[in-house]
């Protein structure tokens, strides 16, 4: 077992909900207390979707310390900012609009650009490794939009680069796995019996060729926060972490 990766297991997607604000919050209030500052990457997708509506209440929307936090997103489609397949979109409708968060600390990917063009300013936006980064877990394997057998896997130089895939089949930005591996944290948050047996092949089985099982922090620490049914696959052993 890697000793820098850790699972968690809750029984329900309210309480892997509950996990990532609690883990986001503890994170933002130590990291802005120590250097005034804490960067985080968010995850599109449904799963973190009830996570995010959360950080719009209370006693999340007060008690985060939001005029030192910057958002980012670990990827996202190339499609108007209204379209219901826009991460951005999602989060603005979902908790942005409801926080009193300066506007210069939101750092959406620009969808809305040629992707090449859109890839390359955004990777410039960033200025080194991020405190926080959330992934999702497709049943394919994939995370971010890092699909299985694309070149982006390989890249090595790229923080950010252009892709095509996944459900829409539209072009898409992502960070690469060199940018997710320089992270402080790293939070996978799955949910539902339809990634069991992915879940099984990363973490049982060591299944290092599927995208999400080549997240490996270099010198961050690696959490897996699964519910029941995600991890209904999981050995006893292996479900301890």
């Amino acid at each position: 077992m890697d000793k820098k990766r850790d699972i968690i297991i809750v029984k329900t997607s309210e309480a892997l909900a509950e996990k990532g604000a609690s883990l986001f919050s503890e994170m933002a209030l130590a990291s802005t207390a120590e250097k005034d500052r804490f960067t985080v990457a968010l995850s599109g997708g449904s799963t973190p979707r009830k996570m995010h509506v959360m950080f719009g209440q209370d006693p999340y929307r007060s008690s985060i310390p939001w005029n030192g936090v910057h958002l980012f997103w670990g990827d996202e489609r190339c499609v108007p900012e209204t379209s219901r397949w826009s991460n951005y979109g999602l989060a603005k409708g979902d908790f942005l609009e409801r926080l009193d968060i300066p506007v210069e600390n939101i750092h959406p990917m620009p969808g809305h650009l040629p992707p090449e063009e859109g890839a390359s300013l955004y990777e410039k936006e960033i200025t080194g490794g991020f405190d926080l980064v959330f992934l999702g877990l497709g049943s394919d394997g994939h995370t971010a939009s890092l699909f299985p057998g694309h070149t982006a896997l390989e890249e090595r130089r790229r923080w950010v680069v252009a892709v095509r895939g996944g459900r829409p089949d539209v072009h898409r930005l992502t960070m690469t796995l060199p940018l997710i591996n320089r992270a402080e944290k790293v939070v996978f948050l799955v949910s539902g019996a339809e990634k069991a047996e992915v879940v099984k092949s990363i973490l049982e089985d060591g299944n290092s060729d599927l995208p999400a099982g080549r997240v490996s922090p270099v010198s961050g620490t690696l959490l897996w926060v699964l519910d029941w049914e995600a991890a209904s696959l999981l050995k006893k052993e292996t479900a301890r972490g």
